[in-house]
């Protein structure tokens, strides 16, 4: 599991913004909705290379955007 605090400023190596920490696949991945990159985590340890993320399709993508949490609305 990635600290919270750590989670909250990982942000993605492409376009800077945001990730969310979901499932795929039976492991937890740090997830950009905007580019569609899953970027997975090893030891706990995020591996944020975009050579290395995982590109993800439509279908797949829904069903990461439905796991993720309501945003904060302040």
């Amino acid at each position: 599991m990635i600290d919270p605090d750590l989670l909250a400023i990982l942000v993605c190596p492409s376009d800077r913004g945001p990730l969310l920490l979901v499932e795929r696949s039976g492991d937890r991945v740090l997830y950009n909705p905007r580019m569609r990159r899953a970027y997975r985590i090893e030891d706990g340890i995020p591996v944020l290379l975009v050579d290395e993320a995982a590109t993800i399709g439509d279908d797949e993508h829904a069903r990461l955007i439905a796991q993720a949490p309501p945003a904060d609305r302040r």
